[in-house]
């Protein structure tokens, strides 16, 4: 009786003229950036960021945020079908499938299950969102700062484990983000650590500008070196519905790619892309016509669409009910509550329940928003692809140098961004995955506070951290983890898996 009362408190909250047009925004917005290639929601979210501290109510900014991010799994099928260029990193898989349907003159189909998949896995995320964050958050009632910090060493460690390519450079990267995150003033002491008296530097690093330096900049100077060709099959999309044996054959990997979607959304780590990538293997090991895959065959496009969205989705879950950012969306996420001055964790349940539940109920009407925006308008969205990335770019530049300036006002953090655009290029070429640096950055100041409040409870004694039930096994899972991935076998296997995806 209780969820229904709080998925009435959640519509009358979303249900608002307000609420309604910002998530209309929010999932056209990441429409949008899922077409268009070389933008992604990372760097949009950040880029509006700033724009959410003007809006009173932080419940319509979170749904907005939230729209942008899920929104962008959508539009980036359609690229991916129609041009083989995914317009988001978790729609790769799709391109194998789904631009061989198009070359076959059957872009409508796939696009179709594209939709009804992701909208079915959406669906059933959101009501597996209402339904285990709350007892998710009571438990997280009981935990004390040595489960905090334990929790957050094995978001780290589960972060480095399924990162791509090599564990030690993701290792140094969550490494190299715990270290930026120390720089500004020691909150007990007072002391200002590693700001080379600069005076700007005391309160630390701008979020958003290693955001933006590292994903908005570095992805514009990587796609400034590809030759710009894009070519479109279909210019008009017809025949949309299926037939009858692409729902029969589509509708089993439409339900097991919400299952993977919904289960390892939830990891730290995981997220959306992790779980297309799981979807395709097991459609394809599962498959009796395996042959077909890469070749046109629909369960290739429908389980990844269907997991990419659900894992978007139920990545929300640690966040809301533990505070903790599984993924680099969510810590914009967890930063966007910060500058309303909310607090993340289980707490935002009994303290604010209509951001809570409207941000969830926002979910289900925002996949409601998509499926009419992406089948029926799908000829618009085609025809931006013939904007010329030339044209994009400079835009894209001032938008996030305005966001970066209007968080402080301040034209230090502007020029912050560009030592991180640097490096964020840099590291690309090096095949070193960002996104464990930008969670141990998010994660780093609270772990260092709950290692903090724990050693000060326990009056010093570091035993506190294994005496402790729950605390010893977070920790013992973590040490598993990465004691199982650097095992040979299975590095060899995540070899092996990560070239095949290049």
């Amino acid at each position: 009786m209780d969820l229904f009362n709080n998925l009435a408190i959640g519509f009358a909250t979303a249900g608002t003229f307000n609420n309604l047009l910002y998530c209309f925004i929010g999932v056209a917005l990441g429409t949008l950036i899922g077409v268009l290639p070389g933008i992604g929601p990372l760097a949009t979210i950040a880029m509006l960021l700033p724009a959410t501290y003007k809006m009173a109510d932080p419940t319509t900014a979170l749904i907005m945020l939230a729209g942008i991010y899920y929104g962008a799994q959508y539009g980036g099928s359609t690229t991916a079908i129609l041009v083989n260029l995914p317009g988001e990193s978790s729609s790769v898989v799709t391109t194998l499938d789904g631009y061989q349907m198009a070359r076959k003159g059957r872009a409508g189909p796939a696009l179709a299950i594209a939709g009804i998949g992701s909208f079915f896995a959406g669906t059933v995320a959101t009501f597996l969102l209402a339904a285990f964050a709350p007892p998710l958050a009571e438990i997280a009632f009981k935990f004390g700062p040595a489960e905090y910090f334990a929790l957050m060493v094995l978001g780290l460690i589960a972060a480095v484990v399924l990162a791509n390519g090599s564990v030690l450079k993701a290792l140094a990267m969550v490494v190299l983000g715990l270290l930026l995150g120390m720089i500004g003033t020691d909150v007990n002491s007072g002391v200002a650590r590693f700001s080379f008296d600069v005076p700007e530097l005391s309160d630390g690093i701008e979020f958003v500008a290693v955001a933006m330096g590292m994903f908005g900049f570095a992805e514009i100077i990587l796609n400034l070196e590809q030759k710009e060709k894009r070519e479109v099959f279909t210019s008009k999309v017809t025949n949309l519905m299926p037939r009858w044996d692409d729902f029969k054959r589509a509708f089993p990997a439409i339900l097991r790619g919400t299952g993977i979607g919904s289960v390892l959304g939830i990891l730290p780590g995981g997220g959306a892309v992790l779980a297309s990538f799981s979807s395709y293997a097991i459609e394809k090991k599962i498959s009796k016509h395996p042959e077909e895959f890469g070749h046109g065959a629909i369960e290739g496009v429908a389980g990844p669409e269907s997991a990419n969205n659900a894992g978007a989705q139920t990545s929300f879950i640690p966040m809301l009910t533990l505070g903790i950012p599984t993924t680099p969306v969510m810590a914009l996420m967890v930063a966007a509550m910060m500058i309303h001055n909310i607090q993340p964790g289980p707490q935002v349940m009994s303290s604010n329940p209509k951001l809570f539940w409207g941000l969830i109920v926002s979910m289900w009407i925002g996949n409601l928003m998509l499926l009419v925006l992406n089948l029926p308008l799908v000829g618009m969205w085609v025809k931006l692809l013939s904007v010329p990335y030339r044209v994009m770019y400079p835009a894209i530049l001032l938008f996030c140098c305005i966001g970066a300036y209007s968080i402080n006002n301040n034209v230090f953090d502007v020029f912050m961004t560009i030592p991180f655009a640097i490096l964020g290029y840099i590291f690309k070429k090096l095949d070193c995955e960002p996104a464990p640096m930008l969670l141990g950055f998010v994660l780093g100041k609270l772990m260092e506070e709950y290692l903090r409040r724990a050693m000060t409870i326990s009056r010093g004694d570091w035993s506190v951290f294994v005496t402790r039930p729950l605390s010893a096994s977070l920790l013992a899972v973590a040490a598993v983890l990465l004691v199982i991935v650097f095992m040979p076998a299975i590095k060899k296997k995540r070899a092996e898996a990560f070239a095949g995806d290049d």
